[in-house]
């Protein structure tokens, strides 16, 4: 005997939403069954805004933060930086805590993840290539390197100290005290990123 499902549109929105990171099959049903219940003005109003989003909101082909060919990025074009300080940074998303942690005023460099064998993630497949481009451009003095301090940020953290090591008058140097092993910058409050930035020490 078959049983009773809901209509195909709402399995294949289901279907869709599961596939959003943190999102399981119930919290995906859950959403759905909202979205439809809440009528046709509040889906289609979610449909529109998220389709602008993905029309206008570009990566910054320097930093790869978040962007917008009206307004720019933020960062790069943003006023009263400190030209000679690079943060850099696994994801974009990043970036903002550290920013919200005014502690920081330099610039960024998100590198979209981090070396992950076990996951065929390689140096090949970051944004380390322009990272070396950005450093060799000469305008940076010191490099921080934010990234987690689980196996796989150790292993990216030493492998851009290597390479960047060798870039003179270049000082590189890590996020010290007050982040826990294992944890991310999502996870930090803005007092912890702030005494981190304070207490960095070089590599």
């Amino acid at each position: 005997m078959a049983t009773v499902d809901y209509p195909d549109p709402v399995r294949r929105l289901i279907a869709q939403l599961k596939q959003l990171p943190g999102i399981g099959p119930k919290s995906a049903e859950r959403i759905a069954v909202w979205l439809i219940q809440s009528g046709a003005e509040t889906s289609i109003a979610f449909s529109d805004i998220l389709a602008a989003a993905a029309r206008e909101v570009t990566e910054c082909r320097t930093c790869g933060f978040f962007a917008t060919e009206e307004l720019g990025c933020a960062i790069c074009d943003g006023q009263h930086r400190e030209a000679h300080l690079l943060c850099i940074v696994e994801q974009p998303t990043d970036i903002l805590p550290l920013e919200r942690s005014g502690a920081f005023r330099g610039h960024y460099h998100s590198l979209r993840g981090r070396i992950s064998p076990l996951d065929n993630v390689g140096p090949e497949d970051l944004r380390i290539g322009e990272l070396v481009k950005r450093v060799e451009s000469g305008e940076f003095l010191e490099i921080i390197l934010a990234l987690s301090s689980d196996v796989e940020g150790e292993a990216t953290c030493h492998y851009l100290a290597e390479l960047l090591g060798g870039f003179e008058g270049v000082r590189i140097s890590r996020l010290a005290q007050g982040l826990p092993a294992g944890g991310g910058l999502n996870s930090a409050d803005e007092l912890t990123l702030l005494r981190a930035l304070q207490g960095r020490v070089g590599v």
